[in-house]
């Protein structure tokens, strides 16, 4: 059975294409089976579709840029250039 711990804030899951509550999904799991639970619980850690027991779910999971020390990484702002400021002699080699 699931607990509350088990399902995280910035994963969304979708029960047949509707977002479904911790709740519900707590109350449906007491009928899974072992096998069932595990694969709920590891498609809640990386998403994707499934069915259990005739019912369809999706997990979304809300990505974070993290960058290689783990931080939140700022995001990228491109460089503001006319494209008539490129050198129409300028090879790329």
């Amino acid at each position: 059975m699931l607990s509350k711990q088990s399902l995280r804030k910035g994963t969304n899951v979708y029960l047949n294409r509707e977002l479904a509550g911790k709740e519900l999904l707590i109350e449906l799991s007491k009928e899974w089976t072992e096998s069932e639970e595990i694969l709920f619980r590891k498609v809640l850690k990386q998403g994707g579709n499934f069915k259990i027991q005739g019912h369809s779910y999706k997990v979304v999971i809300e990505d974070k840029l993290l960058n290689s020390r783990g931080n939140l990484d700022a995001p990228i702002k491109p460089n503001s250039h006319k494209g008539d400021e490129v050198d129409p002699n300028y090879i790329r080699r």
